[in-house]
């Protein structure tokens, strides 16, 4: 592990996962499409109901910035759904909407720049590299799988991981806890103000890139968090002196 211009002192770097190194809009607006039909069964007004409560505009297959699933897990917004399908909400239907998530979203995967090429560079200048993202464990494992990503992330948590989710710290705080070093020894880089929350809540340099849902539009949002604003996670490198 290497320091460098940030502070001197920074040796690890936290990806969130959907906006920052996921194609948020291409690869879940398709997949979410793909998950409510099928949990609605082949029932139109199900599914309009699903699409109403998700923010979700079907004729664009995207989701408005109000939606609770764009930073949310599926226990978050899952009783939303519950409420809808006339089904329990809880781990059953939450593990249920996770596979099926999981599946449609390695159907429509797209990465934002080059994430594989990035994490190699990074790691070969020194830095340990994680991710943490509100999505399932599975999910986040199978898609860094995909990406190319598993030589160089050693670490990948979930929101049912055990560390609680963003905006809470805990995964900031696992991931320090993996390096055997203090939060302000690492970065959180993300698209969203609640990977931003969880950076500085835990001590952490926070780093906002702009790839997300809304675009260069979030920038305002994000400044009051931000240590720094990037476009993307391309732009890493330069800030980091590489």
């Amino acid at each position: 592990m290497r320091p460098d211009s940030l502070g001197g002192t920074i040796c690890g770097i936290l990806f969130d996962k959907d906006g920052t190194l996921v194609d948020f809009d291409r690869t879940w607006g398709p997949a979410a499409y793909a998950v409510m039909s099928d949990l609605s069964g082949g029932d139109r007004g199900r599914l309009e109901a699903l699409m109403r409560v998700s923010h979700y505009v079907e004729q664009e297959q995207r989701f408005l910035p109000t939606s609770p699933l764009i930073a949310g897990s599926s226990a978050g917004y899952g009783p939303l759904w519950a409420d809808v399908l006339g089904r329990p909400a809880g781990p059953v239907l939450y593990a249920e909407m996770d596979a099926l998530f999981r599946a449609a979203g390695l159907a429509s995967l797209t990465p934002i720049k080059a994430p594989a090429q990035l994490a190699a560079t990074l790691v070969a200048a020194g830095y340990a590299l994680g991710i943490a993202t509100n999505d399932a464990e599975a999910s986040a494992r199978a898609q860094c799988a995909a990406l190319g990503l598993d030589p160089h992330c050693a670490f990948v948590v979930g929101y049912d991981s055990g560390h609680g989710s963003k905006p809470k710290p805990g995964m900031v705080t696992a991931f320090a806890d993996h390096l055997g070093v203090p939060a302000r020894r690492i970065t959180m880089v993300g698209d969203s103000p609640y990977d931003l929350v969880a950076a500085r809540s835990a001590g952490a340099v926070s780093i906002a890139v702009l790839s997300g849902p809304l675009g260069p539009a979030a920038r305002d949002e994000m400044a009051p968090l931000a240590d720094h604003i990037l476009d993307s996670i391309a732009d890493l490198p330069a800030l980091l002196g590489l």
